[in-house]
Parts: C-alpha cells; structure tokens; sequence
C-alpha cells in the first residue's frame, strides 16, 4: 500500500526517533493532533485499528474431511455392496430386502466421523482471546479538542492520553511521561513494571522489551500518565504481528494421528489384497461349485473383519480418561491428541519468569557493611530468617539490619497484604520485594509511615535512576541520627555509591574508604554474575527541608546493598532432574537478562555457570543451519521476542524433536501454538496463552508437566498394548474367514454384523479395560521412543501377525471338526451351528488374549487380578453379552445364530483356552531368552 499525501509513513524505527522528527514523519501536531479530516482520510485508508482474522474451516468443511479417513471409505464401499446384494437377493426372492448389514456399517461410520467431527470442532479462540487486549474507548486529542473514541477508530498521528488503570489501545511513541510504568508481560513475559522515560532515543536495533520510550497495544499502565503518537495500529501493532503469526502456524498431526493414518492405509492395503487373493485363488484353485457370489461374500467379511471398527471410540476414550487422570494432577488438557503426544516429548522450552520461577521478586542477599547476610524464604509471605556466612541466624535486634530494612522501606511506596489464599503486593514487584524482606524484620509499612511521615519525594526515573524521599525522624535509634529530618536514598549502585561519604556500621557512622568501595563493587560484580537484581540504599540527616531533593542527595551514609531474584519454584529443580533422566531435555527461553537467566539455569540444573547463553540479537544474525546447530548445544537463550521463541521450536522440530512449549504471556502465543503440545499457565497465563495451548497447568508448577508426560507415556503404552490385542484378533478373523471357501465348506462362517459385534463389542470393551491398566515402574526412567517410529514397531507387527495366525489356526481346527461334526443330524439343533462355534470360539478366545496381553513377559499369575479390575470384568461382561446371541432369541434371529449344546459350549471354551495358553509360553520362552 503507497502512503497519500495524508498519511505517516508507517515504516519507522520509531524509537530511534527524537520527538520532533517522530511528529514530522506521522504529518501531525504536537499539541492540537490530527484534524478529523486526517483522522477520517487515514481510517479509510489503513483500515480500522483491530486484528483482521484469517481464513478457517467451516464445520461443513471439517465434517466432510473426516469421510477423507481411507478405513471410513472402505467401509462405505463395503456397505454400498452389501446393501446392493441384499437387495439383489430380495428381488430374486420376491420378498422386502432389509440391508441390515449395510445399516449396522454405515452407522459405524458415521458415527465415527461424527466422533472425529467433534474432535476437531473446536473453534480456534486465540485470536478472538487476543482482540480482548485491544482497549475499548481511548482519549485523544484531534484538532485541538480532547475526545473519547472507540480504539478501533484510532490512526496512526493521533495524540492519546494514558493514565493508571489504562489498557494501551496501539503502539506509540511517548510525547510525555510523568512517573509513567507500564507492565509488558503480556508481550515481554517478563513481570517487572517499565519505567519509561519520553525524552530517550534508542539504537534502530534495540528490542522491544528495552524501549523505554514506546508503549505497546495490549500492556496496561501501572501508575503515572503520559501522552504519545499513535505510531502503528491493528495488525502492524507487535500484538497485530502476534496474531499474524497465530495465524500462519500450521498445526502438524500428532505422532498417534501420524500413526494412525499409516494403520489405516496398512489395513486397507492388506485388505484389497487379501480380497483379491481370495477371489482370485477361490476362482482358480477353490472347489468344484464355488460360484463368484460366494467369493464377493466372503470378501466383504474379511474386509469389515480388517478394519478395527471400535478403535477410534477406545482411542478417544483412552485419551479421555487421560485427560482426567491429568486434571487430578493439575494439568487441563485442552485437546485430546495432547494426551498421547505429551509420552513421545522429547524436548521442554519454557519461559522462565512465572514457570521455572515464581513470578515473585524476592530479595535472596543483603550486603550490610560489616557482613553478607542470606535471606531464607519464597513468596511474598512475611517469613524467613537471616543468616550470615557462617550460618548463624542474625538477631533482629542488629543495628545495621534494622537500619537498611527501615530505610528501604520508608523509600517504597508498595504495599504488602494478605490475600484470600496467599500474600500479595500491591505496586513495584522490586518495592514488593524490598517490602516483604523488612516485614520479615517486623517492619510493616503503615505503621512505620504513621512515625516517620513523608515530607518529599523525588520519584525513579530511568536517568538517575533512583528515588529519594525525605521523612519525619520518628525514632532516632532506628537510623543512627537525631536530625529532625532523614533523606533516604535508593537505586543503581554504580550511580548511589558516587554519592556517598561514610557508611553506617553498627552504631557508628565511619568514612567510606576506596577498600570499602572496591569491596561493596566486588559484592555487586559477584552477584550481578549470579542473576540477581541489585538495589544500594543510602541516607543523610537533615536540618530542614530541601527546596529540591535532588540537591541534597550528596555526602550520603552508605546502609547496604539488596540483591534480589525471582526465585525458582521449589519443585522445580526436582522436576528438571526428573526431565533428564527420562530423556528430556529442558530449554530456558526467557525475555529476561541473560546474567540472570544462566544464573537460574544453573540454580535448576539446565546448564551451568559457563554454559552459552544465546540472545535475541545473536539469533537473529543466525541462518537456519546456525540455529539448528545452536539449539543442538545451547540450552539457555534470553532476551528473546516471539519471533525468536517460534523459531527455535521450529529448528528443534525439523531435527525430528517433539517439543512442548511453556509459556504464560500473549508473547508465548504462536510458539504455543507450533510447538507439538503448548503448556499454559492457569493462573497467571493470559487467555490468548491458554487458547493457543494444548494444555493449561492448573498450578502454573513446572513439576506438573513432567506429572502430565509420565501420563502421557502411560497411554501410550496402553494404546499400543489394546492394539496389538485388536489388531491380533483382527487378522485371526481374517484368515479364518478367507479359509472357509478354500476348504471348500459352504457358506461364509461369520456375516459382517457378527464381525462388527466382535469389533465393537468382544474387542471394544476389554480394548477400553485395557485403557486404564497402570503404568510401568521404569515410566520416567527410560528416554521417550523415537516418536517417527511407525505403529507398528518394536515387536507390534510381529506380534499381530503371529498372534493372528495362531487364532486362526485354532479357529479353523474347531471350524473343520464343527464342520463335518454339525452334518450329523440333531433334533432341536440346526446343521449350520457351526458357524456359530466358529463365532463363539473366535469370541471367547479374545477374552484369553486380553488377560494375557496385560504384559508382553511377565506370566499372567504373577500379575495382581485386582491392578485392573476393570478388565475382569469386561472379560465377564462381554462373554456374557456372547451367550445371550446364541441362546436368547430375539438376538438369535437378528445375529443369525444358532444354539449350540452344552457339549458343544464345553468344547468352544476348550479350543479357546489354547489361545492363551500359546501366549503365556511365549512368555516363559522370552522371559528365559532374556535371562541367558
């Protein structure tokens, strides 16, 4: 789009401007704004100050690709024969055709796609949870007159008002900011409030989170007031480019969704061929008298008995009960796949402040001037003790504690209160932690302030960057001083020290020497190295009131150093340790200081003390050949944008990892939504974080994701143990059916409703007792299967084959002695209760195979019944079910079933016994093998 003569040239570094060029380059005034004209000609041009949504399947859209699945079709054109047949059949006989077959299959059918359809159905909330962010009325001022007007009005050169309690409505360049502090974690993820300061111009390279002099769409104003330029609106806004960026991710199918298409296509490959044998050999080798129809019959069985009917419903269920096993442990799943995904992760990248840590400013050192105290205690509650080096407890009682805590507190203006279910700070995260370490010492800011009011205040701003206040000496033992009046100081070390003339120590005041300086610079050194965030306080008495505070900020009285940090969550540290021994590895990717961000890496065991810390800046100089390389060795990376947190989750997925992002700000969005499973946080995570995840920790605990990956593992497992006992059972039918015409016995000894009662019920209920069997000691203490293996390796396919094999070979003995056995005539039994045998045996058999496939070695009696109660009784329900087709009549007739006699019930339960007994000795077999 060309810029009229009306409009800015939107393409600027606009905090590399000074103000009166910023003014010139958006054609606009400093004090009067925009005319309406302008502001109308603009809006017509730029469009509206909203985000633009992009292009999203419709339900009719979702709906018809799940009829794209290949086992769905076949089945559908399975059906569309069977029905053609029957009604062939009625037209020949003269009687009312009743596709009952076709009926019962297209039913499966649908009501699988319907399950996928609601899968799939939930609509994509992000960006609509985006546009929230947007403000809904701003104050602007167009042609010289103050307004208020919708924020989707809004263009770039207008003049805005902002205020405390304001939600930014566009990005812009500050004009003014009076004591003005915005909180960007929703873009920068990090919690700190900005100071930010009008008057500063920044390098064009300088990252968002260092632009002290713009405000961005979407962060809120904490205190002050400013005004700015409308520089960028909509989707040029940096919440505008995070919402073209959700958009542009494609989402990959998960590695069972992966899986899952190749069993589809394995299945229904074998199948046309199976059914072409079939036919083919039936025709050329089969018996004198078999006709084409008999073949087309018998191929429409094998093909209902290959395609596992009830595994979508048992795989949706499985991830179903996933999900709520994983809620008990605080972790929401928002989609279901995420449940299996979550076992195949392979690598964790997550945000730092609010996930690794607690969000929470604590101050963890004090420098006093006689001794280094450690201060004990998370969180913002009022307990904790101090310690010096040696480990002692330091009495509250010691002068120079109760000196620096009383003096940084009196120069605070946060406020510490206890909530309904915790503490919290009202005010500056760093005055919260400064607020917290004195109520430790029993300094509450209330009743300190009522003794020692405040007589003058010179507030933080980014150039001094410290505060002064004078105070009221309401005691003059607390400070060391009988003066009618105290100046407290607080900031920068590097710029309070300067300052400074003597120090307190103990009760005496003594002069600062160039060994003391170098001392307190060499504690500042060390701990800046360490992460933490450092604040010096000072003071000097006063006769009177200073006319400016800033002048009497000299010759001041050294009290002590705070060096704070957000510190780790307590369980952190065990879950990362947990991470690495089963094959994870965790990544810190953090907006924060790349000093602070090694030091909490190391803390937690992520790297160490001189492990790489890659920025923002160095990744963007990176090709993607650099980048894949760097993610290989560097697991720290900080003062990173979204731009740089989807890329390296996209350059460790085309490594072949399988990736869950955490992450809690808008900022986090888009690599959320790439990364393989997307973890949010519940709590403090922004609702476009949560609608993009996966996943929602209930608890924001770290910990917990490493709880909801050893579920995930658990599914895993079992999906792939149901499998192998469906698909077993699966290619046992198969043979069996396809043997019967080659035999030469008349008649297909299973009709496709008998094989999708096998499918649905005698498999889809064990299948779902299997679900719930419990995960394996060793869950989290081996590394995560390659997630590109196929669904059928290690061992499945072998096992599938063989296990079907030897139930179809006990199938077809019971079928051929049932055969010849069933000719001799029986009053009150029907020559055809063979197949009906050949039915039972095949059902009941399955019930043996699912007892044993509870553990591919250990021997079904060594194996506590009761660990899964559900499969015994699935096991009994179903062999009941079985019971009730071939004696109760209304089922008879509907099934096509025969009854059979006691003798001959005895004998089905005999030949089916063989199947689990084959099992177990291949238990022993293996078990042995192993052994030697």
């Amino acid at each position: 789009m060309t810029a009229s003569a009306s409009s800015p040239c939107l393409q600027a570094s606009w905090h590399a401007l000074p103000p009166e060029e910023v003014v010139a380059r958006l054609q606009t005034d400093a004090q009067a704004g925009l005319t309406a004209e302008q502001a109308a000609e603009r809006l017509a041009e730029l469009g509206p100050n909203e985000l633009v949504e992009g292009d999203r399947r419709s339900n009719w859209q979702i709906l018809r690709d799940q009829f794209a699945n290949v086992m769905l079709l076949m089945l559908i054109a399975v059906a569309l024969i069977s029905a053609g047949l029957d009604i062939h059949q009625g037209l020949q006989t003269g009687s009312l055709p009743f596709p009952k077959d076709a009926i019962a299959i297209f039913t499966v059918v649908f009501l699988n796609a319907a399950l996928g359809f609601f899968q799939e159905r939930g609509a994509e909330k992000a960006l609509q949870a985006l546009r929230r962010y947007a403000a809904q009325q701003v104050q602007v001022v167009r042609s010289g007159q103050r307004l208020l007007v919708d924020a989707s009005a809004l263009v770039p050169g207008d003049l805005c008002l902002l205020e405390a309690g304001d939600r930014v409505p566009a990005d812009g360049r500050l004009l003014e900011a009076v004591n003005l502090q915005t909180r960007e974690a929703s873009l920068t993820g990090e919690a700190e409030g900005v100071l930010k300061d009008a008057s500063a111009q920044f390098p064009a390279e300088t990252l968002l989170g260092d632009r002290d002099n713009c405000v961005f769409a979407g962060t809120d104003i904490l205190q002050g007031r400013g005004l700015m330029f409308v520089t960028d609106t909509g989707m040029a806004t940096e919440l505008g480019k995070i919402a073209a960026a959700l958009q542009s991710v494609q989402t990959e199918p998960t590695p069972l969704q992966k899986r899952m298409t190749q069993l589809g296509q394995v299945l229904v490959s074998g199948s046309l061929i199976l059914v072409g044998l079939v036919i083919g050999g039936g025709l050329w080798l089969g018996p004198p008298g078999l006709n084409f129809g008999d073949l087309v019959e018998v191929s429409l069985s094998m093909a209902v008995a290959v395609v596992p009917e009830g595994l979508p419903a048992v795989i949706t269920v499985t991830l179903a009960l996933g999900t709520q096993r994983m809620v008990r442990r605080q972790a929401l799943i928002r989609r279901l796949p995420a449940v299996e995904t979550l076992g195949s992760v392979t690598a964790i990248c997550s945000d730092k402040t609010g996930t690794l840590t607690q969000n929470r400013m604590v101050v963890r050192q004090l420098a006093l001037p006689s001794q280094a105290i450690a201060v004990s205690g998370n969180g913002y509650a009022p307990e904790g003790s101090f310690q010096t080096e040696t480990g002692e407890v330091l009495s509250l009682a010691d002068h120079e504690l109760r000196s620096l805590l009383a003096a940084a507190l009196l120069c605070s203006d946060a406020v510490l209160q206890q909530a309904e279910r915790d503490w919290e700070i009202l005010g500056d995260p760093t005055e919260g932690a400064l607020v917290t370490a004195a109520a430790k010492a029993g300094f509450w800011r209330m009743a300190l302030a009522a003794d020692w009011p405040r007589v003058a205040e010179l507030p933080f701003n980014a150039d001094r960057k410290r505060m002064s206040v004078v105070v009221t000496n309401g005691q003059a033992t607390l400070l060391g001083t009988e003066a009618p009046l105290v100046l407290i100081s607080k900031g920068s070390p590097e710029l309070l020290l300067p300052l400074c003339q003597s120090m307190r120590q103990g009760d005496r005041t003594l002069l600062l020497t160039d060994e003391h300086r170098a001392n307190i610079q060499a504690t500042c050194d060390r701990w800046a190295s360490q992460g933490l965030r450092l604040l010096g306080v000072a003071m000097r008495s006063l006769e009177s009131a200073p006319k400016d505070v800033a002048d009497a900020e000299e010759d001041l009285i050294w009290l002590g150093l705070f060096g704070m940090q957000d510190p780790p969550r307590p369980q952190a540290q065990a879950a990362v340790e947990k991470c690495r021994a089963a094959g994870i590895r965790p990544l810190m990717i953090t907006g924060d200081h790349p000093l602070t961000a090694r030091a909490i890496a190391a803390e937690l065991g992520i790297a160490d003390l001189r492990s790489p810390v890659v920025t923002g800046r160095e990744l963007e100089t990176m090709s993607a050949a650099e980048l894949s390389q760097s993610v290989r060795e560097v697991s720290v990376y900080a003062r990173v944008s979204p731009e740089h947190k989807l890329r390296i989750v996209q350059s460790l997925q085309q490594q072949g990892q399988v990736v869950a992002m955490t992450g809690d700000g808008v900022n986090d969005a888009p690599a959320l939504k790439q990364a393989d499973i997307g973890v949010a946080m519940g709590i403090t995570g922004t609702d476009v974080s949560q609608e993009a995840s996966d996943m929602v920790l209930l608890d924001d605990n770290f910990s917990t994701i490493v709880a909801a990956v050893e579920e995930g593992r658990i599914v895993y497992g079992n999906i792939r143990r149901f499998i192998r006992y469906i698909l077993g059972s699966n290619i046992g039918e198969v043979i069996t059916i396809a043997s019967a015409p080659l035999l030469g016995l008349s008649g297909v000894p299973l009709s496709p409703l008998q094989i999708l009662w096998m499918n649905l019920v005698t498999d889809g209920v064990p299948a779902l007792a299997l679900a719930v069997e419990p995960g394996q000691p060793n869950t989290m203490r081996r590394p995560p299967h390659d997630p590109r293996e196929g669904i059928f390796a290690r061992g499945l396919g072998n096992y599938i084959v063989r296990i079907g094999i030897v139930l179809a070979i006990v199938a077809i003995a019971l079928m051929l002695w049932a055969y010849q056995y069933c000719q001799i005539p029986v009053e009150g039994l029907s020559p055809d209760r063979w197949k009906t045998m050949v039915f039972t045996v095949l059902c009941l058999s399955q019930m043996g195979h699912a007892i044993a496939v509870r553990s591919k070695t250990e021997l079904t009696l060594k194996i506590d019944p009761f660990s899964n109660p559900a499969l015994l009784w699935s096991v009994l329900l179903t062999s009941g079910l079985q019971l009730l087709l071939v004696y109760w009549r209304p089922l008879q007739i509907f099934f096509g079933t025969q009854p059979i006699s006691a003798m001959e019930l005895l004998i089905c339960l005999g030949f089916s016994s063989l199947v689990f007994v084959w099992i177990e000795l291949e238990k022993l077999v293996i078990s042995r093998w192993e052994a030697r």
